[in-house]
């Protein structure tokens, strides 16, 4: 919609009676070329102003589908907010299989490269880097001091030496303990990390045995373990098993791999409401191009889907997978009703300042980041993407405990898109993908890539820029988190804690 200061807000879709503002727009502002549609009120970057009149208990659309119900009757031109519409989700599905019922056929990929570490299995790491990985909390301090001194040891020969400290592996039960493990068992087969010591205490819950089962044989060969209480010097056993793996895995040239070689973690985290305009259908279309090339997708975040997840389902490739992400979905509901939590209990309230009212809408805009993707796969929480196309991966959606599933289902680049900022980075390298320019600019230290752009330059030239910094990343480049040493793990503790 051109106002009298350009476009100052953009409708996305032809059924749509609310459109998005794309700057701050005033009140008494003109929205529309003959005159007709005024700003009832002050509306934000990002929020929503009526197009048409919305009866009280009418839909109000938003990319064409409901994003939930008025609770007032709403004027053309006013503001559209928490005050005046809620969700109408509920914990209840029904969900249909429709084969073919949605257009799932990705452009033809771009001729496109990058420089990585390929492994004896054929898998492709981003990175050679040294990861140092406690079974339990007790031993994370211990796996820290070492990875200091040997990365400060073995600088320039690997990528880096890097400790993921958690609080977890004892007095866990059932579940907890079983995320625990398959977790770290996942991160520990990682294609980025050339060399992985496995650090335990000795008489945790997460034992070193039962953790290593579910390590295939093969995969076994770049890793050692430690148990702290059966040696006299634990810090000197750790640095001497390191020194052994650098010794193995240094000096590793890269070489050169076609795009079908990368795994795509997809994630969004302090989303705003331009982030389904602008960061969200432009990672959709890096999703398209590595999916085309033969590569892997996977998208996550589970509880951000409710409201969207038939979108998801139409692109099921078979009917098993069709009815493995009902039951996904399903599980999730359950989960938040039984813990007496509505399903709807999102957005968050940096989501709801930056504009998205409802979970439907916030999940309309976030399954976008899947593209046209066809979903061949559905994998449980530790799981490993394995399939060529879009797997959907079970895991919350905090940003931290998401982020890391998607790296130990084997992603080896994570495209996080954010309309609100966050310095938090992950062991695979993670680009950050500002929704809006102002954000981009004014945290320029966080932000990777400025998705405000398409509103100026449109998606082809912004898909264009954003392959080449891909290219570049997967290549060796460093993100903006891994400069700044911001890596972490979280894992999902959902159960009981003795």
């Amino acid at each position: 919609m051109t106002g009298e200061n350009g476009i100052e807000a953009v409708r996305v879709h032809g059924a749509d009676n609310v459109a998005t503002a794309i700057a701050d727009i005033a009140a008494g502002s003109i929205l529309s070329a003959d005159g007709r549609l005024r700003a009832a009120a002050a509306v934000g970057r990002g929020h929503k102003i009526a197009l048409a009149p919305i009866a009280r208990g009418a839909a109000v659309i938003k990319y064409g589908f409901p994003i939930g119900i008025a609770t007032a009757d709403i004027a053309p031109g006013e503001h559209v907010h928490s005050h005046n519409l809620a969700t109408a989700l509920t914990s209840e599905g029904d969900y249909r299989y429709v084969p073919g019922a949605s257009d799932t056929k990705p452009e033809a990929p771009p001729a496109w490269t990058f420089r990585g570490y390929v492994r004896s299995d054929g898998r492709v790491g981003t990175r050679n880097e040294i990861w140092i990985l406690p079974t339990v909390g007790c031993v994370g301090n211990l796996a820290a001091r070492v990875a200091r001194i040997a990365g400060e040891r073995h600088a320039g020969r690997v990528d880096g030496v890097h400790a993921f400290k958690h609080p977890f592996g004892c007095s866990q039960l059932g579940d907890d303990l079983g995320h625990t493990r398959a977790l770290l068992a996942a991160l520990a087969q990682h294609p980025n990390a050339g060399g992985v010591l496995i650090v335990g205490l000795g008489c945790e819950s997460n034992q070193l045995g039962a953790l290593l089962d579910l390590i295939p044989d093969e995969r076994r060969a770049h890793i050692r373990t430690l148990s702290a209480q059966a040696v006299e010097d634990d810090e000197a056993a750790c640095l001497a098993l390191v020194d052994e793996l650098a010794q193995r895995c240094a000096d590793q040239p890269r070489s050169e791999v076609p795009l079908a070689k990368l795994v795509l973690g997809v994630k969004c985290g302090g989303s705003d409401g331009l982030s389904g305009l602008t960061a969200n259908p432009l990672v959709g279309r890096m999703a398209d191009a590595v999916a085309a090339a033969g590569g892997k997708v996977v998208l996550t975040e589970i509880p951000e889907i409710f409201g969207a997840e038939q979108l998801l389902m139409d692109r099921a490739v078979s009917r098993d997978v069709f009815d493995d992400t009902v039951a996904l979905v399903r599980d999730f509901k359950n989960y938040f009703v039984r813990h007496g939590e509505p399903v709807s209990e999102n957005p968050s309230p940096g989501n709801v300042a930056g504009g998205i009212t409802t979970l439907e809408e916030k999940s309309l805009g976030a399954v976008q980041k899947g593209g046209k993707v066809p979903l061949v796969d559905v994998r449980r929480y530790g799981g490993e993407a394995m399939l060529s196309g879009l797997t959907l991966l079970e895991a919350p959606g905090n940003d931290a405990v998401s982020s890391t599933a998607l790296t130990a289902a084997g992603a080896t680049i994570i495209l996080f898109t954010t309309g609100r900022g966050t310095p938090l980075g992950f062991p695979a390298p993670t680009l950050k993908i500002a929704s809006n320019s102002a954000l981009a600019q004014r945290k320029a230290g966080w932000i990777d890539f400025d998705a405000g752009q398409v509103l100026v330059a449109g998606f082809d030239a912004a898909s264009g820029a954003l392959l080449d910094l891909i290219a570049a990343t997967a290549s060796g480049g460093a993100t903006k988190a891994e400069a700044n040493e911001e890596r972490d793990i979280a894992i999902w503790k959902s159960g009981v804690t003795l």
